[in-house]
């Protein structure tokens, strides 16, 4: 089956460059100018990758990744101009996979765009062949008998914070909003007033995180929610 890819930017040479290669390769490829049309053919199609420039018109790359993430946890590999440790984190804290600097070999875009692709199918094979077991790095849940390890010790978590790190594990990369975690969790509208999420999250970095206060599995997307 043909892999269909995303490619957006604003440079027209640089986007049917990108697309000849990847055709080339046997890839199906979508080209959109700015991240608002990139939305709108997320909306129409289901992609297997994204190659997303950081440097867009209306909406900048970071902000469109982290909208993207909201939903897909497709790979997204980031182009941009800087080459500035800054700019790479800033990029790969946004949830993007991988980042490439500008001027690019293309070969080296299609070997990333094939690596990205591979450790998706093989991740997504593994997660429907072992739906019970959920990880991250070294955090790993048993949702069966619902036990919680990290770094090979066992963590005891009341109910409600193991269905919230349940929902975040199952949703890796994606930026879940308080709302959604409250009405997914407890069943019922979210009131704006409400911290009890915030509460929650608190309890569980306490007992999984090293340092909670520098936590390296939940993380805090400022106005927006939590993702791990």
């Amino acid at each position: 089956m043909t892999s269909k890819i995303l490619v957006v930017d604003d440079d027209e040479n640089i986007k049917k460059l990108i697309s000849i290669y990847l055709q080339n390769e046997g890839f199906e490829t979508t080209l959109a100018n700015d991240a608002v049309e990139a939305f709108e053919f997320l909306q129409e199609e289901e992609y297997d990758l994204i190659i997303l420039d950081i440097m867009l018109p209306k909406i900048n790359g970071i902000e469109a990744c982290i909208k993207i993430r909201e939903e897909k946890t497709l790979p997204i590999i980031m182009l941009s101009a800087k080459s500035e440790d800054i700019d790479k984190i800033q990029g790969l804290s946004s949830g993007a996979d991988d980042y490439l600097t500008k001027p690019f070999n293309p070969l080296e875009l299609i070997a990333r765009v094939k690596s990205q692709l591979r450790r998706f199918k093989k991740y997504n094979k593994m997660q429907k062949n072992n739906e019970k077991v959920l990880e991250f790095d070294d955090l790993y849940m048993n949702t069966e008998t619902r036990q919680v390890w990290v770094r090979k010790q066992e963590k005891r978590l009341t109910p409600k914070e193991f269905e919230i790190l349940e929902l975040l594990l199952r949703n890796k990369g994606i930026v879940l909003s308080v709302s959604k975690i409250y009405e997914a969790i407890w069943k019922e509208d979210f009131l704006k007033s409400d911290n009890t999420v915030m509460v929650h999250i608190t309890n569980i970095r306490e007992k999984i995180e090293e340092d909670p206060k520098h936590p390296i599995y939940i993380k805090t997307i400022w106005g927006i929610g939590y993702k791990i």
